[in-house]
């Protein structure tokens, strides 16, 4: 019992260091192809894989779940295309910080408790170091951006709950991914950039993919299985701090003391709210496609 408790915290965490080594990874296309073109190609590529991993039948579909799956992969089109634009103007950590202040502020409003006021004054806490209340280097657009992306989420998040109430999961990603494509590419295409691939910017982009999308999703299940909700949502709350690390070795990306603070106001409200919450049996807040 130890033992696969421990394989699925590995698990967990290596999910986490793959999807923040993904974002990385991401950035580093952007000075050659831009963000709508890298968040095409990204996604593409991660329906293909997912397709090629899942299976889904999607001729059995019914009519109600084309429309929720619609939904559901305009969510994750939009929710990581405008959270690509943001991390292109701000560094990773911040990024992931300020998104994730989404579903944790939806948790909050789904909860009664008066303890979670506590948790939601630390995460605004987190948020107001963050604000460039004076010239301390940080886009205020990159935030915009990433307080809308975090605003998706939350919306993705609720559309997620709703379709795996009538399809299986797996199938309905798979499926949302897929149109999550179909939208985004004409985008990519009006932009222009994603027109200029070459080999090496393709492999990059499959690196991403993978990364991104199909380790993570895989290394999920495998933790998802042996751990309760609670834990796998406690572990998952450190992802603004695996981003915030990630940034530095992967980008060079150096937060002040302030900044590193902000990202700890985020990761402990998070926990807390995790901790204290009675819905155990629900799916964690903060599982995100990406």
């Amino acid at each position: 019992m130890i033992r696969n408790t421990k394989f699925a915290v590995t698990a967990a965490i290596l999910s986490m260091i793959c999807v923040q080594g993904g974002a990385s990874f991401a950035k580093q296309l952007f000075p050659a192809i831009g963000p709508i073109a890298t968040t095409a190609l990204r996604i593409g590529l991660s329906a293909i894989i997912l397709y090629l991993i899942t299976r889904p039948k999607l001729h059995t579909f019914t009519k109600q779940q084309w429309l929720y799956c619609s939904a559901y992969g305009l969510g994750i089109a939009v929710m990581n295309l405008i959270f690509y634009m943001a991390i292109q103007r701000i560094p990773l950590g911040l990024g992931v910080t300020i998104e994730f202040v989404g579903p944790l502020f939806l948790a909050f409003a789904l909860s009664r408790k008066l303890l979670d006021v506590v948790w939601a004054a630390l995460a605004c806490a987190g948020i107001l170091l963050i604000v460039p209340w004076q010239s301390n280097g940080v886009d205020p657009l990159g935030l915009l951006f990433a307080l809308l992306a975090g605003t998706f989420w939350a919306v993705y998040i609720m559309m997620g709950s709703k379709v795996s109430r009538i399809m299986e999961g797996r199938q309905a990603v798979s499926a949302g991914m897929i149109i999550a494509t179909l939208f985004i590419l004409p985008f990519a295409l009006w932009d222009g950039a994603i027109l200029h691939l070459n080999l090496s910017l393709f492999g990059k982009g499959l690196l991403v993919a993978i990364l991104s999308s199909a380790l993570p999703f895989s290394l999920d299940m495998m933790a998802l299985g042996k751990l309760p909700t609670k834990t796998f949502s406690i572990l998952t709350s450190l992802q603004p701090a695996f981003a915030a690390l990630s940034g530095l070795v992967f980008l060079h990306e150096v937060l002040t003391v302030t900044q590193w603070l902000s990202v700890a106001c985020v990761v402990l409200a998070s926990i807390g709210t995790t901790v204290f919450s009675k819905r155990d049996g629900q799916t964690p807040k903060n599982q995100e496609v990406q």
